[in-house]
């Protein structure tokens, strides 16, 4: 098996890097870099790990990922089907504003957008409300070439620092994005394994054994590591899965179905889980979502 990185280079030839994707599935594994990271989701769904938490997203979303904090934008399983032809599109820009463009961020002017980054140093995902206004101006950076880059990406910045208390954040600010190279490689197959068998009877010592660890080692590890046990990180995949089957068009009915696909095997342990993590049960869930949906 090809061993790969945790933190992946970006080319230091532009102040600004974006791009535009279009592939049968987002890049599967847990990394890392230097650079901030905006993207766009134009099409696609899955769940998006990032630090010791983890998000839903869906086509239209936009996430703000912090310098540093490991992430993985992680598709639905749908899209790994060998008859699959769904596809993912998004458009991504990456700054470092401590590297190429920290001239730029040292300026007067720059001070609230300075603030803004570092209050949000593990980044957030962008309200519904807001998005719509802001990718367009995404669009302009990735599009724009010489200083048009630049200034496209400024204006970005602005609408982004506009934000203020509007962003729900990605992960704690208590959680260390401070992870070495092994430890990181080591982590991203641990959550590929876990990610990729969910809706499995997956046990501790299945997980453990994919880390070359005993079980007692294996949850010392983990829970340093990502703040969580093994059973309510692997409870947290389960249920953001099953969020998305109630909301994607599953009938109320169907919620016994929605638990046993997404890995529980008791529809009692399924509704007490899912009230625990998600504050409600899975049918109020249900019925929060479409009364929402009729108002907008």
């Amino acid at each position: 098996m090809k061993v790969l990185p945790f933190t992946l280079l970006v080319p230091d030839d532009k102040s600004v890097i974006s791009e535009h994707i279009e592939l049968p599935f987002f890049y599967q594994y847990l990394h890392r870099h230097d650079e901030w990271q905006i993207t766009y989701v134009e099409r696609g769904e899955g769940t998006l790990i990032a630090g010791n938490d983890m998000h839903a997203f869906r086509s239209g979303d936009i996430f703000v990922i912090g310098a540093k904090l490991p992430h993985l934008f992680k598709s639905n399983p749908e899209y790994f089907s060998l008859d699959s032809n769904k596809t993912i599109r998004a458009c991504s820009v990456y700054f470092n504003p401590n590297g190429i463009l920290a001239p730029l961020f040292n300026l007067p002017e720059m001070k609230m957008a300075n603030t803004f980054l570092a209050k949000n140093k593990h980044g957030f995902k962008v309200p519904y409300g807001f998005a719509e206004s802001l990718i367009p101006k995404i669009f302009r950076v990735h599009q724009a070439s010489g200083v048009d880059v630049v200034f496209n990406f400024l204006k970005l910045i602005n609408s982004l620092q506009d934000l203020n208390e509007n962003v729900e954040s990605l992960c704690s600010d208590l959680y260390s994005s401070n992870v070495s190279e092994n430890e990181g490689m080591r982590l991203s197959k641990i959550i590929s394994f876990i990610t990729e068998n969910y809706n499995s009877q997956i046990s501790l010592e299945d997980v453990a054994n994919t880390a070359f660890m005993t079980p007692q080692a294996f949850c010392r590890y983990f829970k340093k590591h990502t703040g969580h046990t093994f059973i309510s990180f692997l409870n947290e995949v389960r249920i953001n899965d099953a969020c998305k089957s109630l909301i994607g068009g599953e009938k109320a009915d169907c919620i016994s179905g929605v638990a046993y696909k997404a890995g529980f095997n008791s529809i009692t342990n399924f509704n007490r889980v899912f009230k625990s993590i998600i504050g409600q049960s899975p049918r109020a869930y249900i019925d929060t979502y479409n009364n929402v949906s009729r108002v907008n």
